[in-house]
């Protein structure tokens, strides 16, 4: 990751402050410290840290939270395809996804700590929630053992009425799992200092939605539902590393791709579930009330309320919109969209205002084709919460993924993210023809980017 520190000009336009004492990059060999109930534990230890308790880096970082005492939360999503796994994973390397030569990057050829087969442990010491100070260019970023370890896709923070932290957590992999954190204590007054150990103590869960619109956090506490040592859970660290384990365990719901969780004013919290389309198939899991499509190219935004307030243990609980497009002639891919077509919803921002900014993430093989046929690029939309309205705001460069939203408070520039335009279907632009996709932003190789939208009049975006 980049911090960076941006102003905005006199004249409006926005530009990176170059130097600034805030600037830094936490690579994957920045030096990180694993705190919480997994800390120390004999499956986070490595000869080179015997401690357990200083890890190396973070990898494959995807969607973010901001906590209210001013720090940031950037989730390790995906992680396992960095390892290179033995011939025959066995069943805990297999649950994690972890298998020879992962995903081709090929970093264990040249660090053998991303071999599993020569340290074994190195794999557990990632897909946690790293929390990092960007105001101390000198603080140590901190893994957060205790929100469970799990393909983050992002962590959306809240607090309850008597100002305890609650984090809610998506898991970008079909079938696995929603989940909350809530902090045992209260926030603090004095920003990131007074609260440095505050999401190293309080209770997970994982989310169970039940057909008729209910659903129910269950607890994943050593020596409650089932999670006990007589079941293969030691003690709450051995929790925390297995998290999906023990998900499985409590019969959690499956879902389809949980990515980003954002809230509303009214208590809502919003979640997309991008695509499943392995759903119904084989031996996989069959269509439930909350992923009610077989073969689910198109995916959902799910939506739930909290009883009582966000520590609340029940919740009531609907889809906001089936994405799809009402002209395919499979049923599953049709949808109820109510303006303009979508599929593959990713990235997702309430506003405060009741505007929903929705981003989609089709894979790149399969934009222009088949259920995507009419869908060249990705794009943003703006829903109507109260609604139900969905209008297309931003169509990006081909081969890209349209991901992160933010604004300033008075709403007058909105920043959003352009990633890996230019990606081919294989994932790996070709080097000899780097601008065959695309050549965006600058009519050359292809680059990220962060866009700074802004009114003609100055005025508040989306009106």
């Amino acid at each position: 990751m980049s911090i960076i520190e941006v102003t905005q000009k006199a004249d409006g336009q926005w530009d990176v402050v170059r130097p600034s004492k805030y600037a830094r990059r936490v690579s994957a060999n920045t030096p990180m410290l694993l705190s919480g109930p997994a800390a120390g534990h004999a499956l986070l230890k490595t000869k080179d840290d015997m401690t357990g308790r200083i890890a190396l880096g973070t990898i494959n970082n995807c969607a973010h939270g901001v906590t209210p005492w001013g720090t940031y939360l950037t989730c390790e999503e995906n992680f396992n395809g960095y390892f290179n796994g033995p011939d025959t994973p066995d069943a805990r390397q297999a649950r994690w996804g972890i298998r020879k030569n992962g995903a081709g990057y090929r970093w264990h050829e040249f660090d053998e700590r991303f071999d599993v087969n020569k340290v074994a442990n190195e794999y557990n010491r990632f897909g946690w929630i790293v929390e990092i100070d960007p105001m101390d260019p000198e603080s140590m970023p901190v893994k957060r053992t205790a929100l469970g370890r799990a393909a983050h896709e992002g962590a959306c923070v809240v607090q309850t009425k008597d100002k305890r932290a609650v984090i809610y957590m998506g898991e970008d992999a079909r079938f696995e799992y929603i989940y909350k954190f809530v902090s045992r204590d209260a926030v603090k007054a004095g920003g990131a200092k007074a609260n440095m150990d505050l999401l190293d103590n309080g209770t997970l869960f994982v989310a169970k939605f039940n057909a008729d619109g209910k659903g129910e956090w269950v607890e994943l506490t050593h020596g409650k539902n089932g999670l006990t040592a007589a079941n293969g859970f030691a003690d709450q660290a051995d929790i925390c590393i297995s998290t999906r384990q023990a998900s499985d365990r409590v019969g959690a719901t499956k879902m389809d791709r949980p990515e980003w969780i954002t809230n509303d004013q009214d208590g809502w919290l919003y979640c997309t579930l991008t695509n499943n389309s392995n759903r119904g198939t084989g031996t996989n899991p069959g269509v439930d009330a909350a992923n009610p499509r077989a073969n689910n190219t198109m995916g959902q935004i799910i939506r739930w309320r909290d009883s009582g307030d966000f520590d609340g243990r029940t919740f009531e609980w609907n889809h906001f919109v089936m994405a799809g497009i009402s002209t395919l002639p499979r049923a599953e891919a049709k949808g109820n969209v109510k303006g303009d077509a979508f599929g593959s919803p990713d990235g997702l921002w309430a506003d405060g205002r009741g505007v929903l900014w929705i981003q989609t993430d089709i894979s790149t093989s399969a934009l222009g084709k088949d259920d995507y046929a009419s869908i060249p690029n990705n794009a943003m939309l703006a829903a109507d919460i109260a609604t139900g309205e969905i209008r297309r705001f931003l169509v990006g460069p081909r081969g890209c993924e349209l991901t992160g939203c933010i604004a300033t408070p008075d709403m007058k520039s909105m920043f959003v993210n352009i990633q890996h335009p230019g990606e081919t279907s294989s994932e790996r632009s070709d080097p000899n023809n780097p601008t065959a996709v695309s050549s965006w932003p600058d009519q050359a190789r292809p680059r990220s980017a962060t866009l700074v939208i802004t009114k003609i009049d100055g005025g508040v975006i989306g009106t």
